[in-house]
């Protein structure tokens, strides 16, 4: 913590703060794959209903998803992802990977996602400028919040 008490500034936590918690995901992984549906949501999902409401509501109040009347009588709503929400499928698709090989051990997996290439999607994250892959011991930060150095807050 800095000298004021204050936590590293990243924008990490900030999204973390919107979408970290487990069922703000799930949200989206079904919302990506066309179940935008509250029964679809529950059925899938398996969140209380409540809480499933409340994540909801805060993806779209945080302009992740966006809502939609598709009945009036009774009132229903289904719900689809905004362009930051389709900006948050790689994540989910490298998050699956992740899970694929070092929590399941690559075996009886879910689910495959096929890229238009017709192979099954492998996401790899790739630097925008050389096109080149990222790679732990390839990256080195530089943090830009004043007071911070990569070990932590600067003295006071």
């Amino acid at each position: 913590m800095a000298a004021n008490g204050d936590p590293r500034p990243c924008s990490i936590a900030d999204a973390l703060a919107v979408v970290g918690e487990k069922y703000s995901l799930l949200v989206l992984r079904e919302v990506c794959l066309g179940n935008g549906r509250f029964d679809q949501l529950v059925r899938n999902i398996g969140a209380p209903r409540d809480v499933l409401s409340s994540r909801l509501r805060r993806l779209v109040d945080a302009g992740i998803l966006t809502k939609r009347a598709y009945s009036e009588r009774p009132q229903r709503f289904e719900y689809r992802p905004t362009q930051a929400g389709l900006e948050l499928e790689p994540v989910l698709m490298t998050l699956k990977e992740w899970g694929d090989r070092h929590i399941r051990g690559g075996v009886n997996l879910p689910m495959m996602v096929e890229h238009i290439c017709g192979h099954e999607l492998v996401p790899l994250v790739t630097c925008r400028s050389c096109g080149k892959p990222v790679h732990h011991e390839d990256l080195t930060a530089h943090p830009q919040a004043e007071g911070w150095t990569v070990t932590g807050p600067t003295a006071a």
